[in-house]
């Protein structure tokens, strides 16, 4: 048999070449070591994110601009469901809820992310008159029934909106922590509805003490917290406290990301400029407290934390106003950064990861 050395020879040198380019673009997607997680990571960049809140006006190009600015990629849109006291039935797109919350609010704010280049997490919220909606609960079947029935009407009506928007990440609930620990196979069944109509990738936000029980993350392509973690008894915390407090808590959620091989999103995390803010940081009580240092340090934290993490996605930070020249400011300290030094902070460090 005659052999061509010269052609088998370029042939070898351009497969080398061409294997050594695929392995260069590609080096984000691989795993550091055998104990880092084995799928392919979904998000090559981080997510430095902010939940835009919903307001009862249209918005315009002009209240995207300041989230350009701080360096986002990326913004959480949350719609609103309702469940009335001593009813059991989602209701939505109500005439009387504020515009930002409804339809054509939320149709609004997605396109004015994509002509910004902003990936999009749609994440539709439900709120109750009767506390907080993690403790949702309800006596019998029938209520039951009605709720998953009515509530599967909402989510699939926004995973429709989302898949024909092109919205790159749908979150399937939010903070129902009762819901999801008494209705589990209620949860996979929704999760495969979804996926009949809606084709990007999904999520769950599990709150803070109760993610690492969630039963359905293997049928969703990320972990999502709300990131309230409890981290400190301190007026003023430190960074190097902050640090310290945050290592069991990293532990356990990168054990649940290995146990899941899945990367972990913080749907939301923030911090109120207010003094303690770590120790109940979920807490929205009349605290009439200004503590911008202390703010300052839990955002510092938490990007040191995780943001160099392969197995850590990102975040979305709440919460971030339209209308920014109107928004937080130096006599307001409610969890907004915004016109406060933690936007700074923010800022310096999102544009660091651009």
């Amino acid at each position: 048999m005659n052999i061509n050395i010269d052609n088998l020879l370029i042939s070898l040198i351009l497969f080398l070449s061409l294997s050594m380019s695929s392995c260069e673009r590609n080096k984000n997607l691989i795993p550091s070591s055998n104990s880092e997680i084995e799928n392919n990571i979904l998000i090559e960049n981080k997510i430095n994110g902010v939940n835009i809140v919903a307001i009862n006006s249209k918005i315009d190009s002009n209240d995207i601009s300041p989230i350009v600015n701080l360096y986002s990629n990326s913004v959480a849109i949350v719609p609103f469901g309702f469940i009335r006291s001593g009813q059991s039935n989602v209701e939505y797109n109500l005439e009387w809820q504020w515009h930002g919350e409804k339809k054509i609010g939320t149709i609004e704010q997605i396109k004015l992310a994509k002509e910004a280049n902003l990936f999009v997490l749609l994440k539709p919220h439900l709120w109750t008159h009767d506390g907080w909606i993690g403790d949702l609960n309800f006596d019998s079947e029938t209520e039951w029934n009605e709720f998953e029935t009515t509530y599967t009407n909402f989510i699939l009506d926004f995973a429709k909106l989302a898949d024909s928007m092109k919205v790159e990440m749908l979150c399937v609930g939010v903070e129902l922590k009762q819901v999801a620990k008494v209705r589990p196979q209620f949860w996979n069944s929704l999760i495969d509805s979804v996926r009949n109509h809606y084709s990007g990738k999904l999520t769950y936000a599990a709150n803070w003490d109760n993610f690492s029980s969630i039963t359905f993350w293997d049928k969703l392509d990320f972990i999502g917290i709300e990131a309230y973690f409890p981290l400190s008894e301190s007026k003023t915390p430190t960074v190097t406290a902050l640090l310290s407090n945050w290592k069991p808590i990293k532990d356990e959620i990168k054990s649940i990301s290995f146990r899941e091989n899945k990367q972990v999103l913080f749907t939301e995390f923030g911090y109120r400029n207010i003094d303690f803010t770590g120790k109940e940081p979920y807490k929205i009580d009349d605290n009439q407290t200004l503590n911008n240092k202390g703010q300052n340090n839990g955002y510092t934290a938490i990007f040191e934390t995780f943001w160099d993490e392969p197995w850590f996605a990102g975040g979305y930070l709440w919460k971030w106003h339209p209308k920014h020249d109107e928004a937080g400011g130096k006599d307001n300290n409610r969890f907004t950064p915004q016109n406060k030094p933690a936007e700074t902070v923010i800022s310096n460090f999102y544009k660091s990861t651009h």
